[in-house]
Order: C-alpha cells, then sequence, then structure tokens
C-alpha cells in the first residue's frame, strides 16, 4: 500500500494515519514518506541513488512499528492539534533543511502542514523520530541492493549501521529485518558479515521489545 493509498483509505474512516514527507534535492533520497495507521503498520516508500552516477530508483517497504512508537506518534500528532494551525516556526533566517510535510487523515480530519523547521516541540519530536525511521530504512535499501550487485560492499555498509545504532541515530531497525535475515541466512556472504547482520537483528528486536 503506498502512502498515498493509505491516505484515502484513512479518509474513508478505515483507519487513523499519520503521514510525513521529505523532499530534499540534495540529499539522497531526494524523496521519502512514511505513513503510520493506528494499527502500527506503516508503508515507507523514496525516491533516490544507491551511487552518484547511477539512476533515481523507487524504492518501498511494509513493516509494523513498535507499540512505543506507535503511541508516541499519536500522542504527537494529538499535542500538535492534528497539524491544524501553523506547524513552521516562519523563522526564514534558518537554514534550508529539506521541504516537509506532515499530514493526519481519520476519515473525519484530514490536516496537512508544511515546513522546514517547527515551532512546536510535538512536531520536532515527530521529525526526529520520522527521520531516524527514514535514516534506517534506507539502510535497508542500500543492504538489499548491495546483497543482489556488490556483496563485497555490505561489510562496511552494515559496519556504518551498527555504529550508527549505538548512538541510537536509527528508529525501527526491525522494519529491515527481512534484508538482515537474507544476508544471514546467505552462506556466500563473508560470516563477519552474517555475525554483523545478526547482530543488527538482535538490537532491533531487543529495541522494538522494549517499546
Amino acid at each position: 500500500m503506498t502512502a498515498l493509498l493509505a491516505q484515502e483509505k484513512a479518509a474513508s474512516g478505515s483507519m487513523p494515519t499519520v503521514t510525513f514527507t521529505l523532499d530534499f534535492p540534495e540529499s539522497s533520497p531526494t524523496h521519502y514518506s512514511i505513513a503510520v495507521a493506528a494499527n502500527g503498520h506503516a508503508h515507507y516508500e523514496s525516491t533516490g541513488k544507491i551511487e552518484p552516477d547511477s539512476e533515481e530508483e523507487k524504492y518501498n517497504s511494509e513493516f509494523q512499528v513498535s507499540a512505543r512508537n506507535r503511541e508516541r506518534i499519536f500522542d504527537w500528532a494529538k499535542q500538535a492539534q492534528y497539524f491544524a494551525g501553523k506547524v513552521d516556526s516562519g523563522n526564514g533566517k534558518l537554514a534550508f533543511t529539506g521541504a516537509k510535510v506532515l499530514s493526519y487523515q481519520n476519515g473525519q480530519i484530514s490536516n496537512t502542514a508544511h515546513y522546514n523547521y517547527p515551532k512546536q516541540e510535538a512536531v520536532r519530536q515527530l521529525t526526529a523520530l520520522f527521520q531516524a525511521m527514514g535514516e534506517t530504512l534506507e539502510y535497508g535499501r542500500r543492504l538489499a541492493y548491495y546483497h543482489r550487485y556488490q556483496k563485497l560492499a555490505l561489510d562496511e555498509e552494515l559496519k556504518r549501521m551498527e555504529a550508527e545504532a549505538k548512538t541510537n541515530a536509527l528508529d525501527e531497525i526491525q522494519g529491515v529485518a527481512p534484508v538482515l535475515r537474507e544476508i544471514v541466512d546467505d552462506t556466500s556472504v563473508m560470516n563477519v558479515v552474517r555475525a554483523r547482520a545478526q547482530q543488527l537483528i538482535l538490537m532491533g528486536s531487543e529495541s522494538s521489545g522494549g517499546r
């Protein structure tokens, strides 16, 4: 289900949904969105390059958000009045960090807010969480690509992912567990790489279990 379809489903009254979208042409990916439904089901989609000289490609992933983060997302959305008012700080002196959009739909309410830097603490918390989730899902996208086309690149990518996970820069690691398991199960991949992937699966399991 795409983020748009998730929003349409929410608009029909079946499931409240919070969606975060970021468009930043100077970054990679240039676009991504995460739609989280009230039951925890999430859809991630992005457009970007794996390599600087490669073509932009679309990527989609479905996963289940941890209970703790699901509750936080909808609590923060409520604190932010479901994005009904002005969300952007209006400070033109702040550096542009991407065109951000938060939307909330539940069949009765349909609100969308565009911003660069938020003025509300709840929106700042939401933005930080969604960006950490996006960083995690992009690791999943790159790992899937490297596992298929450049297995020798997996070790460095997993090293970086592990380092970021240890500093709490990532969130919802269990969302990329399927690609990590594929690496663990692939006997043609170096044992040290498979061990790193297994360690990340455990880290994701522990963090989601505590949420």
